[in-house]
């Protein structure tokens, strides 16, 4: 049995719990490691916090200026030198685009670590999608991405999207929700199978745990839906009946749904509430304005009308709920849709899982140290196009 696939086994029949004890194990005997970490971004993106048990013994280390969180933002290797010959590498771990944490492998010998680099790598990459499976029966992995406590507003939130980024052969997703810890009603989903790519961007209105509740409601009723295989107006529609018939018409939820055809970039859209998008292409931004429909629930049996649009590879979307557009600087200045284009224009060399991290810490600079008054969400969509005759380019996520 060769070391990678040892290490790999070990990995594959440990308890959810054990995942790091197993592999840190495995990477002693096989390749002399001499200490392995890991370390989970935290929900604001702002820190690794390590993976370990009670009583914690490692510091969270920044994502902005260690060699960790160089390995987490560019997604490649980062290799340390420790001195006296030996080496740390900082290995990134995610799972389909979507970044969980970093892997921190010590080996005595340069040479040594150049040589293991690939496939530490690999191994790295086995770690992540074991993670998320075994987060289905530990909270250790949850538990170790929490630089403070979650409201439960935002646990319900948090559990309720699909990730924090994706990548396909045709597309790049990424995004992010703040306050991070404090979350209510923003919120956003994603699907993709051989052919489609189904997105919603939602803006819920509301604060605390009835803003969470009204969210849950709406996707899961979407989703629902989609499931089932009904089309984008009639999901709407669908969901629009099942937030009306619990609430009344007292509380609703704006959201922008989008389902694009993997191969051509052609998409159906329905645009019922706030959310914005705004499209860089060829250098300029600019928004984009869509026939305006009513909010999930307001009234009862609403009809939903779906509309085309069409992306071109090279194409970047940005999608932002009014948490971001509408916040107010010291002076009553509105952020506005100027300076949002700005934010999209300087970030546009980042990578769409970097952007809406880039472009909420704009907007912090924006509102100054007053206190967020409402959720700020912010998509970015790389759009990449399917190859003619590229047929099926992957699995659903």
């Amino acid at each position: 049995m060769n070391r990678f696939v040892a290490a790999e086994r070990a990995l594959r029949t440990a308890a959810p719990h054990a995942l790091l004890d197993a592999l840190r194990a495995a990477l002693l005997e096989q390749y002399g490691a001499e200490d392995v970490e890991l370390f989970m971004a935290d929900y604001g993106l702002t820190v690794l916090q390590p993976v370990s048990v009670l009583p914690h013994v490692l510091e969270p280390v920044s994502l902005y200026n260690s060699p960790a969180g160089r390995a987490f933002g560019s997604q490649r290797p980062y290799r340390e030198d420790l001195g006296e010959g030996r080496t740390r590498l900082h290995l990134p771990v995610s799972v389909r685009g979507d970044r969980v944490g970093v892997l921190s492998v010590t080996l005595d010998g340069g040479e040594v670590s150049r040589q293991c680099e690939p496939e530490l790598l690999e191994i790295a990459d086995v770690l992540g999608r074991e993670v998320v499976v075994a987060e289905r029966d530990t909270d250790l992995y949850l538990q170790a991405r929490r630089k403070d406590r979650l409201t439960l507003a935002a646990e319900m939130q948090w559990q309720l999207l699909p990730g924090c980024a994706c990548t396909r052969p045709e597309f790049a997703l990424g995004a992010q929700l703040e306050p991070a810890y404090a979350i209510f009603g923003d919120n956003f989903d994603w699907a993709a199978t051989a052919e489609r790519l189904t997105l919603y961007v939602t803006n819920g209105m509301g604060e605390g745990i009835e803003a969470a509740l009204l969210t849950n409601l709406a996707i899961n009723a979407l989703r629902n839906a989609r499931r089932a295989g009904i089309p984008i107006a009639d999901q709407a529609a669908l969901a629009d009946q099942a937030v009306y018939a619990h609430y009344r018409g007292r509380c609703y939820l704006s959201v922008l749904m989008f389902d694009f055809d993997l191969s051509t970039g052609r998409a159906v859209v329905v645009d019922a509430g706030s959310p914005q998008l705004l499209r860089l292409r060829g250098g300029t931004v600019e928004r984009i304005h869509f026939d305006a429909q009513l909010p999930l629930g307001m009234f009862e049996e609403t009809d939903y009308v779906a509309q085309d649009f069409h992306v071109e590879p090279g194409d970047r979307l940005v999608f932002v709920s009014d948490g971001v557009h509408a916040v107010a600087s010291p002076k009553g200045e509105a952020y506005g849709e100027a300076a949002l284009a700005r934010a999209i224009h300087s970030t546009r060399l980042l990578p769409a899982a970097e952007v809406p991290r880039a472009i909420l810490r704009e907007l912090t600079g924006h509102r100054g140290e007053a206190a967020a008054d409402d959720d700020a969400l912010v998509v970015c969509l790389d759009w990449r196009g399917r190859p003619a005759g590229g047929g099926d380019a992957g699995l659903s996520l």
